[in-house]
């Protein structure tokens, strides 16, 4: 005699996917420990403030959890339209810091709506794909109303302007619509139009200091007391670091402050010199391990929108962990992008909780869809 499945309490926890809460909270164990070493000669306690944000996070991929998967479905074209509002209103009355105006001051904290616009793209695109259910591929043609969508959003990024952002979306974008299959001809007219208007995107797109990043990019010496020197300081901590790191706290290049914004999009630095070569491919593993499990909750999803989102947000960490790491070798330009889980910042950090917590919805209600 089969056994029924449980329902209730009991059968959504059944359901809950734990290899992947075990991940997140490894993750989450590493940031906050590395984040303490990093706060050892600073003033602000980056690791206490990330705590808080942790257990505000936490509060809310409960909540994202719970939620049946298609209240998300239902209401993701209107997420996308809130999103894109506080766009609008970020470049009328945003607030503005190091040149850029990316942010939303609501009194207790900075809110930054690009980060948002990341789980609008997942959720707004897997309904998309839900809505068509095609069976074959993709003509460029089928997919002018997402990359409309798409382009209204990205280009209030850009006007920030945020370089790194805008990549990474248009990036989650795009592996969301190859997943789906789009035909090869389609791609290359693609291909050969992006060609075309790099040139154009770099000369007239770009601001002064990000074109400068580039440059320094393709000739680090350059600019080795500027542009480059963020860059050139990342690069000696982690060759110092060599294959089992120098120790807790025991850092040179970050401790005594030669690698600028060690705690946000450099965190990598301080964690390479301290765990060596051996820790960054623990650390490598780990996302590894959460990109496998995300794809394996897109594996077992009962319907379209539920393996995009899967998709969706495998892609939001792994191309975040891709840039942000490409760029504190050298091996990309320097755009502004954090490490998932590991970087200071509540903005990104609830975003990166808020996919979590995507994939934990589909995961416990696979069983229970209609």
């Amino acid at each position: 005699m089969m056994n029924k499945p449980r329902t209730g309490v009991l059968g959504w926890l059944s359901r809950l996917d734990w290899p992947l809460l075990v991940v997140v909270a490894v993750l989450a164990a590493l940031g906050l420990y590395n984040l303490r070493s990093a706060a050892t000669h600073s003033p602000a306690a980056f690791h206490l403030i990330q705590s808080g944000w942790f257990v505000l996070g936490l509060c809310m991929v409960v909540v994202m959890a719970v939620i049946h998967t298609r209240v998300f479905m239902r209401s993701a074209y209107v997420f996308y339209g809130a999103v894109i509002l506080l766009l609008l209103i970020v470049a009328v009355a945003g607030t503005e810091l190091n040149g850029s105006k990316r942010w939303l001051n609501l009194g207790v904290f900075l809110m930054q709506p690009s980060e948002l616009l990341k789980l609008a793209v997942i959720l707004v695109t897997a309904r998309y794909f839900q809505d068509r259910n095609k069976e074959s591929s993709y003509r460029l043609r089928d997919l002018v109303v997402p990359f409309a969508l798409l382009g209204v959003g990205v280009g209030f990024v850009v006007s920030q302007p945020d370089l790194g952002t805008s990549l990474v979306i248009v990036a989650i974008f795009m592996t969301m619509v190859l997943f789906e299959g789009v035909r090869w001809e389609s791609l290359l007219g693609l291909a050969l139009a992006v060609m075309v208007a790099l040139p154009f995107a770099y000369s007239f797109g770009l601001k002064d200091y990000q074109k400068a990043r580039v440059v320094s990019f393709i000739n680090i010496e350059a600019d080795a007391q500027g542009q480059s020197w963020q860059v050139r300081q990342s690069i000696i901590a982690f060759g110092s670091g060599r294959v089992w790191g120098k120790g807790h706290v025991e850092g040179t290049q970050v401790q005594k402050g030669f690698v600028p914004e060690h705690e946000n999009d450099f965190i990598a630095a301080n964690w390479a010199e301290e765990r060596g070569f051996m820790g960054m491919l623990f650390l490598l593993a780990v996302y590894l391990a959460f990109i496998a499990c995300a794809l394996n909750v897109s594996r077992k999803a009962r319907d379209r929108f539920g393996v995009q989102i899967g998709v969706g947000v495998a892609a939001l960490f792994f191309w975040h962990v891709v840039v942000n790491l490409g760029m504190v070798t050298g091996v990309l330009p320097v755009v502004g992008l954090t490490l998932p889980l590991m970087s200071y910042g509540g903005s990104s950090l609830l975003t990166m909780l808020a996919g979590v917590g995507l994939l934990l919805n589909v995961s416990a209600h696979r069983g229970n869809f209609h």
